[in-house]
């Protein structure tokens, strides 16, 4: 494994774990007001949540492109100051996060919804708040559930290609991702660096779902302890 290649999987799982913790906080606050609240428009929120998960990945990096363009809602003409996210390695976060929320969502939603919530009426009758009950009781009985949700996030992060090379493009040594570099080297020939990258995430992918499926299990078996 060359220079190269070791800087693009640096790179790689940095902006990943970036994404994928710019994502947890708010994921996880939507997750448990999805499975704990009853609100008008609670479907739509829902729907709005999942739809990186159905839309072309290469769909929701033209909605970021449009976003951040000069005119657009967040570009430089509207906004009167210059983001730099096009083409730069804040579009590679950027892109990652958007794609990675539907699986942090509902992976948290299910571990909440597990989450027995005579436990939490327990603890309010006992004098807890709202948020104290949330985070002294809810989370530590969701959190196995809520680590898979992290572990999915940044695998999904990871292995992000169509939205990021829309909105990040593809720039050795700036933009440049496990995913688009895997396409480079398939484009150019270079099937030995492309069968190397390719190990790379079917590995990396593999141990990442294994222990989300893992962790799923074990919050299963001990919520219905």
């Amino acid at each position: 494994m060359n220079q190269a290649m070791l800087e693009v999987l640096r790179a790689t799982f940095a902006w990943a774990a970036i994404a994928t913790l710019l994502v947890m906080v708010p994921g996880t606050l939507v997750a448990y007001l999805l499975a704990r609240r009853e609100f008008r428009g609670k479907t739509a929120v829902s729907t709005l949540f999942s739809m990186p998960l159905v839309l072309p990945p290469t769909a929701v990096g033209y909605l970021l492109l449009r976003l951040f363009a000069y005119d657009g809602p967040l570009g430089e003409g509207t906004l009167g100051l210059d983001l730099d996210v096009i083409l730069s390695p804040k579009a590679v976060v950027i892109a990652c996060a958007v794609m990675a929320t539907p699986l942090v969502v509902r992976t948290a939603r299910v571990s909440f919804e597990a989450v027995d919530p005579r436990y939490e009426e327990m603890a309010r009758t006992l004098g807890h708040g709202r948020a104290a009950t949330f985070f002294r009781f809810t989370l530590p009985l969701a959190r196995r559930g809520l680590i898979a949700a992290l572990i999915l996030g940044f695998t999904r992060a990871v292995g992000e290609f169509g939205a990021t090379i829309i909105l990040a493009g593809n720039i050795p040594g700036r933009t440049q991702t496990l995913a688009t570099a895997i396409f480079s080297a398939q484009q150019a020939g270079r099937e030995g660096e492309a069968n190397v990258l390719l190990i790379i995430a079917l590995v990396a992918g593999f141990v990442a779902v294994y222990a989300a499926e893992h962790l799923s299990r074990t919050q299963a078996a001990a919520v219905s302890r």
